[in-house]
């Protein structure tokens, strides 16, 4: 049986959860004040919605359900991913120099297999997809390369799946740290991903199919790229020609994240260049 019939949005939603706990739920301290006045926000703003657009008992029973559903099926990585994480890290990264960022995501484990570049990122024996050589350069705001920065990558397989997020995938597939050079430069090859919608069986492709909304993410690599005394950035890298680059569900795409690749010197699928700079810590 395939990985597309099989994969449920209440399996990745529990998936995304117990990695959220395991990885995230790092229990930071924030005072009371602060938490009274982020909590009196947020519930003002629901409560004037309720006022300013009359909502009914009925609608409001909708909400209820629908939260609870949201629970049930693991999906709150999802749901704040998607539509509320690009306003945080548009605000995380306000101050940066370097290169842009955006969303992580639900998807990302860490721990993945240290690669030395050049560098192969693991995959199933024959993997669909175009093939893709992604190089490219690290180095500092003031142009120092950095030796040995780490450019950890994560993606989607070529049926819009990811790694320990749907079954029937190894466990680290398309999913690598790889480790620069001395001068900064990192060769990753791996495939193309394809643009996939996020699960529609669960809470969150209900409120999708009401609102009449679509689900669609533009193809993209994921990546964090640290380097000794620099801050880490998490961004995303797109394709251009993407369908659903200017109405990405997740609100995630930048002018400055979109690569446009070319044919391979080798005649083996497609090759791109990108440079990440990374600002000091």
């Amino acid at each position: 049986m395939s990985v597309k019939t099989t994969a449920t949005a209440a399996s990745s939603g529990a998936n995304a959860t117990e990695k959220f706990r395991a990885n995230k739920a790092s229990g930071v301290q924030t005072s009371s004040q602060r938490v009274n006045h982020l909590a009196s926000r947020a519930i003002k703003a629901l409560v004037d919605t309720v006022a300013e657009e009359k909502v009914t008992y009925d609608e409001y029973n909708a909400l209820k359900a629908w939260l609870i559903r949201v629970g049930e099926d693991g999906e709150w990585p999802l749901f704040l991913d998607v539509w509320l994480e690009h306003a945080v890290e548009e605000v995380a990264n306000a101050d940066r120099d370097g290169s842009k960022g955006t969303i992580e995501g639900p998807y990302y484990v860490p721990g993945s297999p240290v690669l030395q570049s050049p560098a192969t990122l693991p995959q199933r024996d024959g993997e669909a997809g175009t093939p893709l050589l992604f190089r490219g350069r690290v180095t500092s705001v003031n142009g120092n390369a950095l030796a040995g920065a780490h450019v950890e990558i994560w993606h989607a397989d070529d049926a819009g799946f990811y790694s320990q997020f749907a079954p029937g995938i190894p466990e680290w597939n398309l999913r690598g740290t790889v480790v620069a050079d001395e001068e900064g430069i990192f060769q990753i090859n791996t495939l193309q991903p394809a643009p996939y919608q996020i699960p529609t069986d669960g809470a969150c492709g209900q409120l999708i199919s009401a609102a009449g909304w679509h689900a669609w993410r533009p193809a993209h690599l994921h990546i964090k790229v640290s380097g000794p005394g620099h801050q880490l950035i998490t961004t995303q890298l797109y394709f251009t020609a993407d369908e659903h680059l200017s109405d990405d569900i997740a609100s995630a795409v930048k002018p400055e994240l979109i690569l446009d690749p070319e044919p391979a010197t080798d005649g083996n699928g497609r090759e791109v260049s990108y440079n990440f700079v990374l600002d000091p810590a």
